[in-house]
């Protein structure tokens, strides 16, 4: 019944379900401790409304957000509670008493002040956002960009103003109980006296050297870091928090072009949450803004993604522009019709230009080049197991999707088969379980699902720590677990703790990456990786979640993977492993093979998983392995050839798109020249 009321309320967990009902029902509760009239029950629900209102909105609680919306917001609420305070004392008979006039008058004063508070903090983010945010752009050398206010005086700031009016309420309790006004006003010259000082300290930050240039100085200066950078090729990308990923899986091929290169970001939350890069990032809000930029320098544009936005740089004739997608799967949305407006698209292997040819969506044959996946560079190709050592199996399967299809997912209908019968494996093997992060977000029967499997997992791991079979080498765990505590150490140190930060201006004043620090932190995620795995035996069942381990190291200790369809499989089929594929909507095996290209060289499961054992055998015997040369023909298929590397490839394609367009642009001189030349004669 609480996860009904949790799910139906739009709130996180329990705690935040208490909370929202005690606010709801704290309100009338203040009500009637104010006609009965009772100062110690108003005290204690006021107090309960305070705490549980403050809870909700540190958790960002949906319900908050919803109560704005039907004219209950937070200015409402601490109104009504002022209000009732109001009422209380009348009806203590205190209507004719210094105190009830002091209240009166110091709500008004207060509600008074909300109005300079709220317009100063509104004049100050929007003068400090300014029209372009950067990250590794030399702004600093170039225009004064003045360090923004503390922390605390613009974080939350309506609901800290707000809170202001504490004093004077306890302090008329406090009044209205003794019988004396001197509490009172003590509490009220409190609470406006510190609402005064909250502005004045506001003010110093919208006038003088404290405010930032205006836009116009901005973007010119941004124009002159261009000029002196000359950008050759550039990563534009537009869309949700939600699609940041699709930006982040190209930042580390962006590092490694022959070209300079720079990022154009169109949504300021996509830059929020952008990983850590060297490259020059420049967010462009404003489609006028971009179209002005100078960008004449630019010869490739690479777009990750398929949207509206992507017309305002498409429009520019001197670059030539190429659509990289952000995966290679046999999904819809790797064949959009829309991908003809680019001048080509470029695909990981044959199968990218197959899709394009069966879809028949406009995009010609000769304006598609393979240039494989320089993210998979990662994975790791498959030795086969040790001498010695337990087979590792992972099971990572996908969400349930969006449309809460039951085919879109193992979990629901096979997970728990697939599971049970790794774990009852004999000779044994270790299984890793990766869900994926949105698992249970949409279907609750998914989330159940998760929950089974994971405890299966962790119930047979107890078990096999209690096998004598299998011995952990204690000291070498330790030693282990030793350096990741030191990594995680330094790491902190490195990244730093999270803490008060600066605004979206100061962030692209100092926003240059430092490049040593950098690679250190790079180095260290891969030497704390490496010590994660050696932390527990190398047989122990594992539930692995959150973002490190990462899923490409995950396949790089897996000897075979269990998964659905996704792009997860297309990418596990570089390490050359074994993989199983779940038929969860029981398509059956040739059909479901027909309709997806990376399922050709997988053991096809049943949602009973009965066919489980042949991918074990595999893992077990490579030599008899019966897909195994299907699996080299369709990852040079998917992916293409592994010589020259992917990263050759890609900068070979870049290079060469760039010779295209600067042919074009010279081209284009020409006739004009000629074009005048002529006009000229004519005369």
């Amino acid at each position: 019944m609480i996860s009904t009321a949790i799910r139906v309320a739009r709130v996180g967990s329990a705690a935040e379900l208490a909370a929202a009902v005690l606010m709801l029902a704290g309100f009338p509760a203040i009500m009637v401790a104010a006609l009965i009239p009772s100062v110690p029950a108003f005290a204690a629900a006021t107090a309960v409304t305070y705490l549980a209102d403050h809870y909700l909105h540190r958790q960002g609680s949906y319900l908050i957000n919803r109560l704005s919306k039907v004219r209950a917001g937070l200015s409402i609420r601490f109104l009504i509670r002022q209000l009732l305070l109001i009422l209380l004392l009348a009806r203590l008979d205190l209507s004719n008493n210094l105190i009830f006039y002091g209240a009166t008058a110091c709500f008004i004063a207060f509600y008074g002040l909300q109005a300079p508070h709220g317009a100063l903090v509104t004049l100050i983010r929007n003068r400090r956002r300014l029209p372009v945010a950067t990250r590794n752009v030399d702004l600093a050398s170039r225009i004064r960009i003045p360090d923004a206010p503390p922390f605390g005086l613009l974080n939350r700031s309506a609901e800290k103003m707000l809170h202001l009016d504490l004093a004077a309420v306890v302090g008329i309790l406090v009044a209205a109980q003794l019988d004396s006004a001197t509490p009172g006003f003590i509490g009220i010259g409190v609470t406006i006296g510190l609402g005064s000082l909250y502005v004045l300290a506001l003010m110093p930050y919208v006038r003088g050297k404290k405010v930032p240039p205006n836009a116009d100085k901005v973007l010119a200066k941004v124009d002159d870091w261009l000029r002196d950078y000359k950008p050759e090729t550039v990563l534009y990308f537009s869309g949700s928090k939600d699609s940041t990923y699709q930006v982040n899986m190209w930042l580390e091929t962006m590092e490694q072009l022959d070209s300079r290169p720079l990022i154009i970001l169109r949504e300021r939350v996509i830059l929020q949450n952008l990983a850590p890069t060297t490259v020059p990032v420049i967010c462009v809000p404003g489609g006028v803004h971009l179209m002005n930029m100078d960008l004449s320098t630019v010869r490739v544009a690479l777009y990750a993604a398929n949207v509206g936005k992507n017309i305002h740089l498409l429009r520019v004739p001197t670059m030539k522009h190429v659509f990289i997608g952000h995966g290679d799967s046999d999904k819809l949305a790797s064949v959009n019709p829309f991908s003809k407006a680019y001048d080509e698209v470029w695909t990981a292997g044959r199968a990218g230009r197959d899709r394009y040819a069966i879809a028949d969506v406009g995009v010609r044959d000769e304006d598609i080049v393979e240039v494989g996946r320089p993210q998979l560079a990662p994975i790791q190709k498959w030795q086969g197991v040790p001498e010695g050592r337990v087979p590792t199996v992972l099971y990572a399967p996908t969400w349930e999707g969006w449309d809460g299809n039951p085919g879109n997912t193992s979990l629901m209908l096979a997970g728990e088969n697939i599971v049970k019968k790794l774990l009852k494996a004999d000779p044994p093997v270790r299984v890793l379980y990766k869900p994926h992060p949105f698992t249970g977000t949409v279907l609750p029967k998914a989330g159940a699902a998760h929950e089974k499997v994971t405890a299966l997992i962790e119930k047979a791991a107890a078990e096999r720590a209690t096998d004598p079979r299998f011995q952990p080498d204690a000291a070498a765990q330790a030693a282990a677990k030793a350096e990741l505590a030191r990594i995680e150490a330094r790491l902190a140190v490195l990244v730093g703790s999270g803490g008060e930060k600066g605004d979206e201006a100061e962030a692209s004043r100092d926003g240059v990456v430092d490049v040593a620090k950098y690679e250190e932190i790079a180095r260290l995620r891969g030497e704390w990786n490496d010590a994660y795995w050696r932390s527990f035996p190398e047989w122990q069942h594992q539930v692995v979640t959150g973002a490190e381990p990462r899923l490409y190291d995950c396949f790089n200790v897996a000897d075979a993977m269990v998964s659905d369809i996704s792009s997860v499989v297309s990418d596990f089929i570089a390490s050359g492993k074994p993989y199983a594929v779940t038929d969860s909507a029981e398509l059956g095996v040739e059909e479901f093979k027909r309709q997806n290209t990376a399922v050709r060289a997988a053991t096809i499961l049943s949602n009973k998983a009965a066919e489980l054992g042949e991918l074990i055998d595999a893992v077990r015997d490579p030599s008899a392995d019966p897909l195994a040369e299907d699996r080299v023909e369709l990852k040079q298929y998917l992916l293409g050839p592994d010589e020259p590397t992917s990263i050759e490839q890609f900068n070979t394609a870049v290079a060469n798109l760039a010779i295209k367009a600067e042919a074009r642009n010279v081209g284009q001189e020409s006739r004009a020249a000629a074009s005048a030349a002529e006009a000229t004669t004519k005369a």
